[in-house]
């Protein structure tokens, strides 16, 4: 049985536009890779393990959820960085090197920034 907190979270998820469900994931994304960084710095390697595994499950369902023919240029840019920072996790995680994740954060948090601010003006029309 679900609790009333998971039955919330569902209905929000199930009635939420794409672009609130994109910010969603990233926010999801930079909770695990704040989880996954603590974790390494604390010596909790597999707790950051699976802070890893998660946040990289997220770069790849948002790489292959790009639409190419939309927007090519843009999407091209994402594909690099979504890469860039899967390749980083790896090397995080491999390495038990939280200043990988460091850099993580940093290319990421911007993009996430962008994106609210976009659903949020597309919400006030």
């Amino acid at each position: 049985m679900l609790k009333t907190s998971q039955r919330y979270q569902a209905v929000q998820i199930t009635t939420a536009s794409p672009g609130e469900l994109l910010v969603t994931m990233f926010d999801g994304l930079l909770r695990f890779l704040n989880v996954a960084r603590m974790s390494l710095a604390n010596g909790k390697r597999a707790q950051a393990g699976e802070a890893i595994g998660k946040a990289h499950a997220i770069l790849t369902e948002l790489t292959v959820s790009l639409d190419h023919q939309h927007a090519p240029d843009l999407c091209a840019n994402l594909t690099a960085l979504y890469e860039f920072s899967m390749g980083s996790l790896t090397q995080a995680n491999l390495k038990n090197d939280p200043t990988k994740i460091d850099e993580v954060i940093r290319v990421l948090a911007p993009i996430r920034e962008a994106f609210t601010t976009v659903v949020r003006q597309g919400a006030g029309k």
